[in-house]
């Protein structure tokens, strides 16, 4: 028996090293489905395609790998995008498989009939429709080849006929595939400029995002040579944050410290691996930004100073010609004042707080912190969530934390903590899932519990969509369609047969939380939070704080910054006595 397109499909991603498939089965796709069947590939059932996309983000994110998700035609397709938009702006190298109608029906507005090559075509590096098997095989490695080259998400759409067809022998699906990282090194004429505005500037303050991932020796060794504060980005935080002397903290909306007063006071401020999008937090005077993409130069505020390369390379190529500094008067006037920042909030989570009832959902955050693996994987909700994961898990180097950073959608994180499970059964994964968030993919406890991953689900379960309320708030709206009736989530997860802890007692948490996550298997921790638990960015606008000031709702201001203030007061040591 001949073998089909899509046997050749199924038998190359085994090829590659692919050992999971994402989706939901259905009419189209069945063909490629059959052949996972009798491959050693596992096809990993999902309750809507939407969480395959973000589970295969994950599972690429979390292991650098290729991922693949896959959907039926029509809805199918229309379901996959929105996990696709966060995976391709996350840069996420999966490939989705987006099945189709049959070829002679596409153009006569067939039963479910869309078009895939126009819908995707804003979340994709790579998208074509297959028109034949022979064609197929060639373009099967050319979107492959795409997305393990950085360009985002490929998508190849295949009507369903041609999946059984007879596969031809071209030889591209033999291809070798390349997945290596050139080293891009500055323009010397950029690279010099740079080194001239840093040795005239008398202070600098370092800003920096995810593309200082590999780079965190380099920019450490920058900032003692020339005494400058380090601030970070969501982005940043896992890479660049933790035992670092010269952390001011975070900038933006969920910021914290003393980051942006040094992002805003300093001579120059170089933007280091960041397209950190919030303009308002950044000076628009004597700004430097490198990047390996000349495509974010210059997208959120005016560069003066523009350097397109790796940051490590930029800066290895650079340091032997800036000249030391010796003046760390603004370095420790900074670090002074990130500490003073941090011990001004850290008592609205801890005083009283395990009298507080509903539980503020800092004073839960910064114990699962603490009792959370090492090496733990934290996937985070958009909104408050987003706000407790910043403040409170502690980054060591081998800790992760994925989110829909760029895409900012709900309903990301249990799908997300599906795939990184997925990928490494081992490795503990720890699920921030908000009510709203974990209400709109809820479906996904199904798949969770049919693969028996491993996830430990911490819902902050507030009857509130939280972030929503605060936007509310400082723009001086009352409040509105923000708030729900209470749900059970503990009783939903016993109804789907998952080990369940509902946490009501702020007394009893860190005792219930420390059971939980010593289960076997997944587990999800319903903790009934405070609505009015919110927190504002340190530096806000006096329009915002007005509008904020008209809400008549109570509302914690700022909560606390969990062992964050521990690094603050580690660095003052660091300061030399006069």
């Amino acid at each position: 028996m001949a073998k089909t397109f899509a046997h050749q499909i199924v038998e190359t991603l085994e090829r590659l090293g692919v050992k999971r498939i994402y989706g939901l089965v259905g009419d189209s796709l069945n063909p490629v489905v059959d052949a996972v069947r009798t491959s050693n590939i596992e096809w990993v059932h999902v309750r809507n395609e939407e969480a395959a996309a973000f589970a295969a983000e994950a599972d690429s994110l979390t292991t650098g790998e290729l991922a693949v998700c896959a959907a039926s035609c029509g809805p199918g397709n229309t379901h996959l995008i929105q996990g696709l938009y966060d995976a391709h702006r996350n840069g996420a190298k999966v490939l989705a498989l987006a099945s189709h109608i049959p070829s002679r029906q596409i153009g006569s507005h067939f039963f479910q009939e869309t078009h895939p090559q126009r819908i995707f075509q804003e979340c994709s590096g790579y998208c074509e429709m297959v028109n034949s098997a022979e064609q197929g095989e060639v373009i099967l490695h050319h979107a492959i080849q795409s997305t393990m080259a950085g360009n985002g998400v490929s998508v190849l759409v295949i009507p369903g006929d041609i999946t059984m067809q007879d596969a031809s022998d071209l030889g591209f699906a033999k291809s070798a595939i390349s997945s290596g990282r050139p080293v891009v090194y500055p323009d010397p004429a950029e690279a010099s400029a740079l080194v001239q505005a840093i040795n005239e500037a008398k202070t600098v303050t370092l800003f920096c995002g995810a593309g200082c991932k590999d780079a965190r020796e380099q920019v450490l060794a920058l900032a003692e040579k020339i005494k400058a504060p380090v601030g970070h980005a969501l982005g940043g935080k896992m890479y660049i944050q933790y035992d670092n002397p010269f952390d001011v903290g975070m900038s933006g909306l969920l910021g914290y410290g003393a980051c942006h007063d040094a992002s805003n006071d300093a001579d120059l401020l170089i933007l280091l691996g960041t397209d950190f999008p919030y303009n308002d937090f950044l000076p628009t005077k004597n700004v430097a930004q490198v990047d390996i993409n000349g495509r974010n130069i210059g997208r959120r505020t005016r560069i003066s100073y523009p350097v397109v390369g790796d940051v490590a390379a930029t800066i290895e190529n650079i340091l032997p010609h800036v000249e030391e500094k010796t003046d760390r008067k603004f370095l420790d006037k900074m670090l002074k004042e990130h500490h003073k920042k941090l011990s001004d909030v850290v008592e609205a989570y801890t005083h009283n707080v395990e009298k507080h009832t509903p539980i503020h959902p800092e004073f839960v955050a910064n114990i699962i912190d603490e009792i959370a693996d090492e090496d733990a994987i934290f996937s985070v909700d958009t909104g408050m969530c987003n706000v407790w994961s910043a403040r409170y898990v502690t980054p060591n180097g081998r800790r992760e934390m994925i989110g829909s950073f760029r895409h900012g959608t709900m309903a990301n994180a249990l799908p997300m903590a599906m795939g990184a499970s997925a990928a490494d059964r081992k490795r503990q994964v720890v699920s921030f899932s908000g009510d709203g968030g974990l209400g709109m993919l809820m479906g996904e406890l199904l798949t969770v519990k049919l693969h028996e991953l491993p996830v430990k689900i911490c819902v902050f379960n507030n009857s509130s969509l939280g972030m929503v309320k605060l936007e509310m708030m400082v723009e001086g709206l009352p409040e509105f369609g923000t708030d729900h009736e209470e749900v059970d989530y503990a009783a939903i997860a016993k109804a789907v047969g998952i080990p369940h802890v509902k946490i009501t007692d702020p007394a009893k948490a860190r005792e219930q939380l420390t059971q939980a996550f010593a289960m076997e298997g997944p587990v999800l921790i319903d903790m009934v939070t405070d609505p009015n638990a919110l927190s504002i960015p340190p530096n806000i606008t006096i329009e915002q704080m007005l509008g904020f000031s008209k809400s008549a709702v109570k509302t914690v201001l700022d909560g606390g910054v969990g062992h964050m203030l521990d690094l603050a007061a580690s660095n003052l040591r660091n300061i030399p006595k006069p």
